[in-house]
């Protein structure tokens, strides 16, 4: 028989695909984490793990083992959610994945509040390039651009934010000011690297013009906004950006309208736990204000397969 608990040491492996952020994530050290995974394979008389690229790849044995301990967590989480009191189930860490724009513009002026109502639940905001995954555990919760179409995942359509082309007053007197999206090749672009778009949504300028490219690149909508803002060029923003600066131009609005929708992605294990639903509720008070409306959008809601 093996312990119990190396099984979470197990889980986090298989999900970091490395010993150090695994260890970071449990709090405890490399050693012990080597120490356990060597305990539980000799229990189990098989190899977990195989090296690859620098990372830890589950076996065939592994993978297996995989589906069982995912089943064993999810019934610790229902079985601490049936005997938890309210203050208790308000508590604990949810690690959320958010573009790097909303998570700047509109959560991080909220999260005083947020942590004010719940002082018990610990907020990590990942904005690193990408989205995690919550169907591998990466996070708990994302807030992402696209449906997904699979994994043991809850998706809710939050709602919708658009995009417009802007510039700064000082760019428009020295080049111009457009009124044509085909009149956009004569001007300084702003925009995404191409090879660093990780999500196809993000890909605008195609979507103004067809074979339009940035000739003045960042993998960061920060970035994009400073150098627009400051009369680098014309660029594509969030309104939830732009209509913050009272020096941007909006130009071309009944030409050009560019539409997204936030999804919030939630491992279905989690989707019922109290801080999860506490987190999902605030971050659909921050896409209605994203999309520029009071009203409570109508949700799409689904379980995937």
């Amino acid at each position: 028989m093996f312990d119990w608990d190396d099984l979470r040491v197990f889980l986090a492996v298989a999900r970091a695909r490395k010993i150090a952020p695994a260890a970071r994530e449990l709090g405890i050290d490399a050693t012990t984490i080597m120490r356990r995974l060597a305990r539980l394979e000799k229990a189990l008389g098989a190899d977990l793990f195989e090296m690859a690229s620098g990372e830890r790849a589950l076996t065939a044995r592994g993978q297996a083992l995989l589906g069982h301990a995912e089943a064993i967590e999810s019934a610790a989480f229902s079985a601490i959610e049936d005997v938890a009191g309210q203050e208790q189930q308000l508590a604990g860490q949810v690690r959320l994945s958010v573009a790097e724009g909303f998570g700047t513009w509109l959560l991080a002026p909220s999260l005083a509040q947020f942590s004010r109502r719940h002082p018990g639940i610990r907020l990590d905001l990942i904005t690193a390039s990408g989205f995690l995954n919550p169907s591998k555990r990466e996070a708990d919760m994302a807030l992402m651009l696209a449906r997904p179409q699979r994994g043991r995942l809850s998706v809710k359509r939050l709602g919708e934010y658009r995009l417009h082309l802007y510039a700064s007053a000082d760019y428009l007197a020295r080049a111009g000011r457009p009124e044509r999206p085909s009149q956009l090749r004569d001007h300084m672009l702003v925009g995404y690297v191409p090879e660093f778009i990780f999500s196809p949504e993000l890909d605008y300028l195609d979507e103004v013009e067809t074979g339009l490219e940035a000739h003045l690149r960042a993998t960061s909508i920060n970035m994009q906004y400073r150098m627009v803002r400051d009369g680098s060029g014309i660029g594509v923003l969030p309104d939830f950006i732009a209509h913050r600066d009272p020096d941007l131009i909006e130009l071309m609005a009944d030409k050009v309208e560019i539409v997204r929708h936030f999804w919030l992605v939630t491992h279905e294990d989690l989707r019922k736990v109290a801080r999860i639903a506490a987190v999902g509720a605030w971050l659909q008070q921050q896409v209605t204000l994203a999309s520029g409306r009071s009203e409570r959008l109508a949700p799409d809601h689904a379980r995937l397969p």
